[in-house]
């Protein structure tokens, strides 16, 4: 095995090496381990156009030093595989990208001792997007369904960032997606073929079930017509939010039990395209999942009958209801990244944890009932359950709802997010931030908020300070101050359970 050394295009001073055995092979490129394992040289089978050359010089360049040189670079660092440098080799054009991080790698792989062969692989993220496919994972690759919120979460994170630089990934699915359940964590890939809208175009259409209806629809007419749909910013959000459904319920949106047409080929263009309908569409049945469709391995997630995607809750169901049923046939209806994101935010804030501890998603939305029901083992929550109505302020003594409540559970943590409106969990916030203000408790069957950090912190109903260090009960109507700033919160206490 020989070793290579070229020279940088960013920085000619910069020195890399790869060695000559390739390593792995997408759609376009090859690509080489370097010596130190800590990035890998990509190299394009066919030569870039000069206008392919510009855009990854752009790439690598502007985008990246906009992005990566920001105050909350490391941040992103693990969000994005994104390459650092362009390199040429006997005529062939390649980038330089930093290798994934080890968790992005099966440790456990496949059951039956690994039967599959994908110890050590890549974790692309169409192994957890399927009910069928996931069955041959072992339980340690698996993860909790809060575990693909938290997924879902960091990608819509990256596709926000992505498009508030002006890009767009093109080619956004499971494919340029490595996830880790174990972690929550995502990592979008393939950054070299971003689009910058009326500058650099797309050079691929997309992954099949991830290509927005009307591009699919429109890809037979001629690239110069007008009416021709592109890969853009709109038809990443049709594939980020096909993305979250998947990861979500392990079935796709629009693959129901409706047949087009008898060629199998112009029944995908149909059903993914000019006549794509969500399966779940709440007036139009006629794509309904049918259960002779399902194999065994299905039988649950794959029937929206038995798990709805309303189960997500309230936030997320609003925004897939936009996505698949306002805006599958028009764009600009389609919920942007940053809605997702807010939404995916508050729904963790109602995940309960289920008291079967051999259930499959351990975690649950709260379903806004008296009583909560676990939708995997129908098993009820057991006891009172605490709910926190969180209000804000916005002027002295003036209150309003949030939309936005806080379930209980024993250990659950409290934050600065909660405790104040202006403290937004994302990308921007301290390591102080990040630290618990105070957390949640049962003793003796009865609830309590105990203080650790919130100065002012003031028990209403009773009109005393809790301070820090002190704790107070969570009851029926009780209402409590957590911060005296300006956008502090207020908390009402509701009662769920028996």
């Amino acid at each position: 095995m020989a070793t290579v050394k070229l020279n940088g295009s960013t920085d000619p001073s910069r020195k890399w090496e790869f060695t000559d055995t390739v390593i792995g092979q997408g759609g376009m490129k090859d690509v080489y381990m370097s010596p130190c394992r800590s990035y890998v040289v990509g190299f394009f089978r066919s030569k870039p156009d000069p206008a392919g050359q510009e855009r990854l010089q752009s790439i690598v360049g502007r985008y990246n030093q906009g992005i990566f040189q920001a105050t909350n670079a490391d941040y992103w660092k693990s969000r994005f595989c994104w390459p650092v440098d362009i390199v040429q080799h006997e005529g062939r054009v390649g980038v330089v990208a930093p290798t994934y991080p080890n968790n992005f790698f099966f440790k456990h792989g496949s059951v039956n001792n690994d039967a599959l062969g994908i110890r050590g692989n890549e974790k692309e993220g169409k192994w957890f997007a399927s009910a069928k496919v996931r069955r041959f994972l072992t339980e340690e690759e698996k993860g909790t369904w809060k575990d693909y919120l938290k997924i879902s979460l960091n990608i819509s994170r990256a596709v926000r960032r992505m498009h508030a630089a002006g890009l767009a990934h093109s080619d956004l699915s499971y494919k340029n997606v490595l996830v880790d359940p174990v972690t929550g964590q995502a990592c979008l890939i393939d950054i070299d073929g971003l689009v910058v809208p009326g500058k650099f175009p797309p050079d691929v259409v997309g992954t099949p079930d991830f290509i927005a209806p009307e591009v699919l629809s429109t890809m037979k007419l001629d690239l110069r017509d007008p009416n021709r749909k592109l890969p853009s910013q709109s038809t990443d959000l049709h594939a980020l939010a096909v993305l979250i459904y998947m990861y979500l319920f392990y079935r796709h949106p629009l693959r129901g039990g409706r047949i087009l047409d008898q060629d199998p080929t112009r029944d995908d263009e149909l059903s993914m395209g000019e006549k794509a309908l969500f399966i779940e569409h709440p007036t139009d049945s006629s794509n309904r999942v049918k259960p002779a469709q399902l194999s065994k391995f299905e039988e649950f997630w794959g029937d929206p009958g038995k798990v709805p995607y309303t189960i997500a809750g309230p936030l997320l169901g609003e925004l897939f209801r936009r996505a698949f049923v306002d805006g599958l046939h028009d764009p600009n209806k389609r919920p942007i990244a940053a809605e997702w994101e807010t939404a995916l935010i508050k729904t963790m804030d109602l995940l309960q944890p289920c008291s079967n501890r051999s259930c499959e998603m351990k975690w649950y939305v709260f379903d806004n009932t008296k009583s909560p029901v676990c939708p995997r083992c129908a098993i009820p929550f057991g006891g009172k359950l605490p709910i926190l109505n969180l209000y804000s302020s916005r002027k002295a003594n003036e209150f309003r709802a949030d939309n936005h409540r806080l379930m209980v559970w024993n250990g659950q943590s409290l934050f600065q997010w909660h405790a104040n409106r202006t403290v937004v969990p994302n990308e921007n916030l301290s390591p102080q931030q990040m630290k618990r203000v105070g957390y949640f408790q049962i003793q003796g069957g009865e609830w309590y908020l105990v203080n650790e950090k919130l100065n002012g912190m003031k028990d209403v109903t009773d009109g005393t300070i809790v301070p820090i260090g002190g704790k107070v009960p969570l009851t029926e109507g009780r209402q409590i101050l957590l911060s005296t700033e300006e956008g502090g919160r207020l908390v009402q206490v509701q009662l769920a359970g028996t």
